[in-house]
């Protein structure tokens, strides 16, 4: 009785130049798996360490500097400048971003400002479009007063985006952040708000998207009226 010998499997052929290809793919992969993880974890680490910094951002005890720049997005701010003018904090306000169709004496009535001081120490930007031009029309103002200091009043969610602007356009000028307190951000437990937590989330992102165009100087425009060629 004879027997078949025991012949070994036979493979499968294989494409010429697949084990090649196979192990470069996997492993770029498998790093980018690796790469989107600890890119991942690094933008929420920052939302993190934003988010505290924003919430835990208080106002100086003696606030003083040469002059004080606020910030347009809420009257909120506007009052805010202003009692820190009547108190002497600084020399003279700039309310920067008005709106054109926005005139002093309404702005007046709406802070309840005294006339006096009013017509004698403040000035109203109506140039700037965003923050990148409230940066350029705050700078504008500082170097034609020849200012060293400045009180920047602004929402405090807002404040280290303008923070950022404002030195990159003046790297000379002392910023001194005075923060205005969102009603939303008072309550410790803000991440359980979505109104909160949407304000913060998109902040974060124009904050890091400022970042990058800061430093790479791409899509910076001048955020300036003038530039557009509006009256």
């Amino acid at each position: 009785m004879s027997h078949d010998p025991i012949r070994p499997k036979t493979e499968l052929p294989r494409s010429e130049g697949e084990p090649a290809r196979r192990g470069p793919v996997r492993r770029m992969l498998r790093w980018g798996g690796v790469a989107c993880v600890l890119l991942i974890a690094v933008v929420f680490g920052g939302f993190l360490f934003f988010a505290d910094s924003v919430t835990t951002l208080k106002p100086p005890l003696d606030p003083h500097a040469d002059a004080i720049v606020v910030l347009t997005g809420g009257y909120q701010r506007i009052d805010q400048a202003v009692e820190l003018l009547q108190r002497g904090a600084g020399k003279r306000l700039l309310i920067s971003g008005v709106y054109p169709s926005t005139t002093r004496a309404q702005i007046r009535k709406m802070t309840q400002a005294a006339p006096e001081i009013f017509d004698c120490c403040v000035d109203i930007g109506y140039d700037a479009l965003d923050t990148i031009g409230n940066a350029e029309e705050a700078t504008n103002w500082i170097h034609a007063k020849g200012y060293k200091s400045v009180l920047v009043v602004t929402n405090n969610y807002h404040m280290p985006r303008s923070l950022a602007e404002l030195a990159y356009v003046d790297p000379d000028t002392e910023f001194v952040p005075y923060p205005v307190v969102n009603t939303d951000l008072k309550n410790s437990n803000w991440f359980t708000d979505p109104n909160a937590m949407r304000v913060m989330l998109a902040e974060y992102g124009k904050l890091l998207f400022a970042g990058a165009r800061n430093l790479t100087g791409l899509f910076r425009n001048p955020g300036l009226r003038s530039a557009d060629g509006d009256t």
